[in-house]
């Protein structure tokens, strides 16, 4: 099948991956003919590519850049090691700038918008009150919606050197607990109230329970969002927003304070579903450059352009977004739910404001294709990004006939784990429906055979990245010895990192996603990526939503397909039927779920993955231990009979 996207001439000659190529090539005195030219340079000459990178966007660093790396094999960081920054005076490099920064848009229709000029006074007055509560190494923990004071706060943080951190307004007690229980925060900021889909929801009760349980915090800074009367009173240690920047003054500039380039920056959160989630570590100077690269190269993002990706401040996605400010683009924060007022709302924003990238997630497009919606003309949108699962070649075919015709369709895959992409976009290559376009610049991916081989082209195998890299984990906290961090990534393989995913190259360069290894089917010794299954179940008409999971029993594995109906409609006898049979005729007899029922709901994770692990240990009879991790955790109650059902 020839590709559904091709850019054309102009498109490619105009963009960023071209002008870096082109500037690159005089720097080495090389000629790339191709993006698969480019890429095997930016590997085999790793230190040379990250230190042009460095170079090319002019990142503001002090001291010497001529030492890369210390150790391309993962067992120590030790990135530019002779080099210091600051993360938000690089975030803040256009100070001078009236061009918009921060665009907040909230469900309700409120908006407000932030210039550069005001970004920088906005943060400097919050730095200077933060100034003796916030040094180097201290966390700053934000339990926050969306807001232009999320993004203030943390670029206050870490211009004083400090590590931040986040969870997003809708977690639970438990969930925020078993977070920044571990982090252990200085200062928490957060917001009085918030509102999400038209219901209004204060966190005040929250906060007594939160601030109750969380020990050395100094400060609770608390935003009046909705300006509502909440009484902050009975919580230790708060003040107002307004209050605590009271002494402030704007005109003042900020004193930023240099760290190393693998210093500490972000404290990230694995999803914890079978206990306490991970608190992952994240370099200052391997996420600026890692997210310089993926958004301003793989991505198009400049100074001329808008980004809106919708996301909560717990997902990696925000972190992601807000470094779009280092390009003096306009960021586009919206708060609120993808379905309110309207599921259209989202295309409405970005025809109004002429959003030119937008990033999304599978399950939201999946909604708006089952709902028959189709997008208004949208001439300024240019990129349409997706993440959090596997983006199905059905859906890929839906954005072309219904939401935009000409658009690049770049599905990014990646972690938390990397605070970045392994596989992401290229606005200089054609698309393929089902495929990722590329691996990221110097990121040397590979599928890899259980032996450790390099798997062939068109079949499936482990994803594995051969040679360290910028945005690689520090650590783990409560890691002293490394041993929980090496067994994440590191046991499978020798000197290799290994993801977790299941993926197929493509002959054209490209890369399939086929879910989770965790995940994987494996019925008669046959390993089988749920994606596979989803791909052709998802397409049915009467089928909303499903979920794939193998069931230990009789010595194999036998596949368990549950499937959520389309509202009236009902699986029956047939239907099951007829999904079985389509699911054979496009993949393999072992392929064929050997139980499909129906089920009320999917669980899945805040940020929109479905959790295939979790309804696992289920049919297994192990213990959920972390239902704060799961988005609608009453999901459950059906697969807890549904396991009963078969004993």
């Amino acid at each position: 099948m020839g590709p559904l996207w091709t850019p054309s001439e102009e498109r490619v000659n105009s963009s960023e991956m071209t002008r870096f190529q082109n500037w690159l090539s005089t720097q080495v005195g090389k000629n790339f003919s191709s993006y698969s030219e480019l890429h095997d340079y930016s590997i085999r000459e790793s230190d040379a590519f990250w230190s042009h990178l460095l170079d090319y966007y002019q990142v503001k660093v002090s001291g010497d850049a001529s030492l890369v790396c210390e150790d391309y094999g993962f067992s120590q960081y030790g990135w530019f090691p002779n080099l210091k920054l600051n993360f938000a005076e690089n975030l803040l490099r256009h100070r001078e700038s009236s061009d918009c920064a921060l665009h907040f848009i909230h469900e309700s229709s409120l908006q407000k918008k932030i210039s550069y000029q005001q970004l920088y006074r906005d943060v400097s007055c919050l730095q200077q009150s933060l100034k003796g509560l916030v040094n180097k190494g201290d966390v700053l923990a934000a339990y926050m919606p969306n807001l232009p004071e999320t993004a203030i706060s943390m670029l206050a943080c870490t211009s004083l050197g400090g590590v931040f951190t986040s969870t997003s307004a809708d977690f639970g007690i438990e969930g925020v607990v078993d977070r920044f229980g571990q982090s252990k925060p200085k200062v928490l900021v957060t917001v009085s109230s918030y509102e999400y889909n038209g219901k209004r929801h204060s966190l005040i009760p929250k906060l007594k329970e939160i601030t109750s349980r969380l020990e050395g915090i100094e400060k609770v800074i608390i935003v009046n969002f909705l300006n509502d009367d909440e009484d902050i009173s009975e919580i230790p240690g708060a003040i107002s927003w307004s209050d605590f920047l009271s002494n402030s003054n704007t005109d003042e500039e900020i004193d930023f304070t240099p760290v190393a380039f693998d210093d500490p920056l972000y404290i990230m959160y694995s999803s914890g579903t079978t206990g306490k989630p991970k608190c992952i570590v994240h370099s200052t100077g391997g996420t600026l450059l890692q997210h310089i690269k993926e958004l301003g190269l793989h991505s198009n993002l400049n100074k001329d352009k808008s980004i809106f990706f919708f996301t909560t401040c717990g997902w990696m996605m925000w972190n992601w977004l807000i470094s779009s400010l280092y390009f003096g683009s306009r960021v586009c924060l919206y708060e609120g739910s993808p379905s309110y007022p309207s599921l259209g709302e989202y295309f409405e924003v970005i025809k109004r404001e002429e959003i030119n990238i937008f990033g999304t997630s599978p399950k939201f497009l999946r909604a708006l294709e089952d709902s028959g919606y189709r997008a208004p003309e949208l001439p300024s949108l240019e990129t349409i990004l997706s993440t959090g699962a596997p983006l199905m070649s059905d859906q890929y075919e839906y954005i072309y006939r219904d939401l935009k015709e000409d658009v690049s369709v770049s599905s990014i895959s990646g972690g938390t784990d990397i605070l970045g992409c392994f596989m992401l976009g290229n606005p200089n290559l054609a698309v393929y429906a089902g495929e990722i376009q590329c691996a990221a610049l110097a990121m040397a991916v590979d599928s890899f055979k259980s032996t450790g081989e390099s798997q062939d082209i068109g079949v499936p195998g482990e994803l594995v990245c051969t040679k360290s890299f910028p945005s690689r984990p520090l650590y783990f906290l409560g890691d002293e010895d490394g041993k929980r961090i090496k067994g994440a990534y590191f046991d499978q393989f020798p000197n290799t990192w290994a993801h977790g995913d299941f993926i197929e190259k493509t002959e054209h360069g490209g890369i399939k996603v086929h879910g989770r290894s965790d995940a994987t089917l494996n019925p008669g010794g046959v390993r089988i990526g749920t994606a596979e299954i989803y791909r052709q179940v998802e397409g049915i008409e009467w089928v909303e939503d499903c979920l794939c999971v193998g069931l230990q029993e009789d010595g194999d594995v036998s596949v368990v397909l549950f499937i959520k109906m389309a509202p009236h409609e009902i699986l029956s006898d047939e239907r099951i039927t007829q999904v079985k049979k389509e699911i054979r005729s496009n993949t393999t007899p072992r392929h064929v779920p050997k139980y499909v029922s129906s089920i009320s709901d999917i669980p899945y994770t805040r940020s929109g993955k479905k959790m295939e692990l979790v309804v696992t240990h289920i049919l297994a009879g192990r213990e959920i231990k972390n239902i704060e991790a799961i988005a609608n955790p009453e999901s459950l109650s059906d697969y807890r009979e549904w396991a009963k059902s078969l004993s």
